[in-house]
């Protein structure tokens, strides 16, 4: 392992091609350079420096080392961020998992602001759907859960608060047969049809699934994004967040229909571990609790003709 002096040494001669300057850059008198570079060389038992020109140069063996030498000074540096960030408050990582629902594209501008910040904080974004998301954050998949929906469960120094309530519209493609049905849809008249859904994402409990009834066949889709694509198409019929249809709907590519069960809105929440507030988590609760970026996220971005 080389000590710092060494790795220094080896950046100071390389950038400089010169024991002179070495020292210069170094703070140190030549000779104590050209001494320290003999040691180099006999700890090695090779020559790293050809001083045959008068420029000095690194031998083969010499440039392998000193391209070594740079890179562990630069994973030093590194770690001495890492450590003064640790030692500072801030997390090594923060693992956010957003609920399928929740858009990323939308959280983007908040990167960006996070990491002018912070950037020694690595970021890890994933999603879950339904239950998943919730246990994403029990079984320590997740330091900060964003859009999980249902009721907190219990999980040891849970702490949570509601991002926003998510408004539904039943919705069919224009040329399904239950947007030419009269009066509001029953039970009889949904269960003929087949539901789209998207696949709960839970791998311990059973998954939920909203919008079916018994004996209703179902399609399951990865996402709201190709829920919405499939009900238009015709693929199928269910719920849809309103606000992301809204275009969909104004132009008849999808038709509301009302139902005799309506569906009440569906409060999504925010959640972490009470026990593991660093100063990133800090800062993103504080940006989700903005009425401005939670009411976006809610809403969601509007599926536009051609999507």
């Amino acid at each position: 392992m080389l000590s710092e002096d060494e790795l220094a040494l080896l950046e100071a001669i390389r950038e400089t091609g010169s024991l002179s300057r070495a020292a210069a850059r170094l703070g140190k008198a030549p000779s104590t350079i050209s001494h320290a570079a003999r040691q180099l060389e006999a700890r090695f038992d090779a020559l790293l420096f050809d001083r045959r020109r008068y420029r000095l140069q690194l031998t083969p063996a010499g440039q392998v080392l000193a391209d070594e030498a740079a890179r562990l000074m630069l994973d030093v540096s590194r770690m001495t961020q890492r450590v003064r960030q640790i030692a500072s408050g801030w997390e090594d990582q923060l693992w956010i998992v957003t609920d399928e629902i929740i858009e990323f594209a939308l959280l983007m501008p908040q990167v960006r602001d996070f990491d002018a910040l912070a950037s020694g904080v690595k970021l890890r974004f994933t999603h879950e759907v339904l239950n998943g998301t919730w246990e994403a954050l029990r079984d320590g998949r997740a330091d900060l859960i964003v859009g999980a929906t249902n009721e907190p469960p219990a999980i040891p120094g849970l702490r949570w608060f509601e991002l926003g309530s998510i408004e539904w519209v039943f919705a069919v493609a224009a040329r399904h047969p239950l947007a030419r049905v009269d009066g509001p849809l029953g039970r009889e008249h949904l269960r003929e049809h087949r539901a789209v859904v998207v696949g709960d994402s839970s791998r311990a409990i059973a998954g939920r699934a909203y919008g079916v009834i018994g004996g209703q066949t179902s399609l399951a889709v990865p996402n709201m994004q190709a829920k919405i694509l499939a009900q238009r198409e015709g693929l199928g019929i269910g719920w849809l967040p309103r606000q992301r249809v809204a275009s969909l709907l104004e132009n008849g590519e999808l038709v509301e229909r009302a139902t005799v069960d309506p569906r009440e809105p569906t409060v999504s929440y925010v959640a972490w571990r009470g026990d593991r507030e660093g100063r990133a988590l800090q800062w993103w609760l504080e940006q989700l609790r903005q009425p401005r970026l939670a009411r976006r996220l809610i809403q969601g971005m509007d599926m536009t003709i051609g999507s």
